[in-house]
């Protein structure tokens, strides 16, 4: 009789274990899935940094951060971090944002100045608030109160020197419209509104001046992280756009537009026209579709198009992970480069996105 009893308590405990095993190694990343980075442009020593983190056990979270900062500190392409994009007064000004794909918790900073840890700022305001997004001076003075160095010159000695040449040109590009000024660089001051509304074509779309959006002159680094636990986050980091009006916030530290996170589903990043994109938050759209059984590819090419119907001139591109690790990008504008890094490679690979067209990967 006991020794009916041990084997059945044997096969009890063997039974027990397997599925415990098969359960946690799935969560685990065992199959040889995760983890997995995926970033907007060849951002590669941000993937590298990001990758590290995940591959050593931190959550997604953690690895976005470190991904993020990597780019904060190397000022990638210039357009992130400090020292880059200065805005009508010649000041640097940093936008971040960090997500949480499962308990949807979000942190964020917008037109923050004197502190140069954009992405760490902004996992501050998840960690030690209850806000979603802090801006402005307060927002700097909420992230050294928490720890972070400052306050500090954001300004460089290249992005003094690119606002003196615009200065001389006659304060031109800018963003500004239906305005008049005393002088080319301002003060400004409103056209007859009677003369000035913004009218659709037949088509529904609206007409447009010349993009002030370029690969130097906008960018941002928006990044998604699948960790061993098959977690997802996405981070973005950003200085904005070159000449912005001063007090203006792109679609960098907005949830649903620069990128969003559902751990039931995926991840996407974006990067590009944010005043146009945060009217579209295509980074949600990208998500839902996901979660309604699209591919990737196609999520991707839907949230572009969407836009573009509307903005034909728009120049911006996304990517998309499902957390089955099929990543895609798309793009209208330019071409998009994105980079990503999965157990299956030695090292991170950078996959190119031409205008109006998809790319799949799996």
């Amino acid at each position: 009789m006991a020794s009916s009893y041990l084997h059945c308590f044997y096969f009890v405990f063997f039974f027990v274990a397997l599925l415990l095993s098969e359960v946690c190694g799935n969560r685990l990343g065992d199959s040889g899935k995760y983890p997995l980075v995926v970033s907007t442009w060849p951002f590669v020593e941000a993937v590298r940094a990001a990758w590290t983190a995940a591959d050593d056990g931190l959550s997604a979270v953690d690895a976005v951060v470190e991904g993020c900062s990597a780019c904060e500190e190397l000022r990638c392409d210039g357009t992130v971090g400090p020292g880059g994009s200065p805005d009508e007064n010649g000041e640097t000004t940093i936008d971040a944002l960090v997500m949480d794909g499962v308990t949807m918790e979000v942190g964020a900073v917008a037109a923050m100045k004197y502190v140069k840890d954009g992405i760490k700022a902004a996992r501050l305001v998840m960690q030690h608030t209850q806000h979603t997004l802090l801006v402005g001076e307060p927002a700097s003075a909420f992230a050294i109160s928490m720890g972070l160095p400052g306050p500090t010159n954001l300004s460089s000695p290249e992005s003094i020197d690119k606002w003196i040449k615009w200065k001389e040109n006659l304060c031109q590009p800018n963003f500004r419209k239906n305005v008049l000024s005393v002088d080319s660089c301002g003060p400004y001051h409103a056209k007859d509104a009677a003369n000035t509304c913004v009218q659709a074509n037949p088509m529904g779309t609206i007409e447009s001046s010349p993009s002030r959006f370029g690969l130097h002159s906008h960018d941002t680094i928006a990044m998604a992280v699948i960790d061993k636990m098959g977690l997802i986050a996405v981070g973005t980091s950003t200085n904005g756009a070159t000449f912005k009006i001063p007090g203006r916030v792109g679609d960098g530290p907005i949830a649903g537009s620069s990128a969003y996170a559902d751990g039931d589903v995926g991840a996407c990043g974006a990067t590009g026209d944010g005043d146009v994109m945060m009217r579209f938050l295509p980074c949600y759209q990208v998500v839902e579709s996901m979660r309604r059984g699209m591919e990737p590819k196609l999520a991707a090419e839907d949230a572009i198009l969407r836009i573009t119907q509307k903005y034909p001139d728009f120049v911006g591109a996304v990517f998309a992970v499902n957390k089955d690790g099929m990543h895609a990008g798309a793009c209208h504008g330019w071409t998009f480069q994105y980079s990503v890094r999965s157990v299956e490679m030695d090292e991170v690979e950078i996959f190119t996105v031409q205008p109006a067209t998809v790319s799949m990967f799996t």
